[in-house]
């Protein structure tokens, strides 16, 4: 299976397949986001250690049952070869209605047909007031015309 764009990676296909990430994660659907990964893809996730498609589904799956209403947003930070950086921020809630904006980065690895096979993510979350959330666009994918990271100041 192939998950173009492939690598080396250019600005313009760095950038387009990060937003096919912000796209897939906004989805919600854990097994449409886990084919992005090899087989056996690596991760890290805040101090959780992953590995395989499997888990990482699983893993996605309970994400989503606790961080509710989440919309994200990634940025290209850098990218070389095969290797792509991303920073990112996110809002949700969880089931008592307590808001959080999670701020994070990515440091990607991808094999030759363009699947991230390692994937190391550093997250923070920052409780918010209602009041202060910054995306209101329905549900799913974030409109093109919605401010970038750098554009919110964040």
């Amino acid at each position: 299976m192939s998950r173009p764009p492939l690598p080396p990676f250019t600005l313009d296909t760095a950038i387009q397949k990060a937003r096919m990430a912000e796209d897939a994660w906004n989805s919600r659907d854990p097994a449409r986001v886990a084919l992005a990964y090899t087989e056996d893809s690596r991760w890290r996730n805040r101090a959780e250690f992953l590995q395989g498609r499997g888990a990482i589904e699983e893993f996605l799956k309970r994400k989503w049952s606790r961080e509710l209403d989440y919309r994200l947003i990634k940025e290209i930070w850098g990218f070389r070869e095969n290797r792509i950086a991303v920073r990112f921020a996110y809002e949700w809630h969880d089931d008592s209605g307590n808001w959080f904006r999670s701020y994070g980065n990515e440091n990607w690895e991808f094999d030759e047909q363009g699947l991230m096979r390692t994937r190391h993510a550093s997250i923070n979350d920052a409780p918010i007031a209602a009041a202060d959330r910054r995306y209101h666009w329905p549900l799913g994918r974030r409109p093109d015309d919605h401010p970038s990271l750098s554009d919110l100041g964040f």
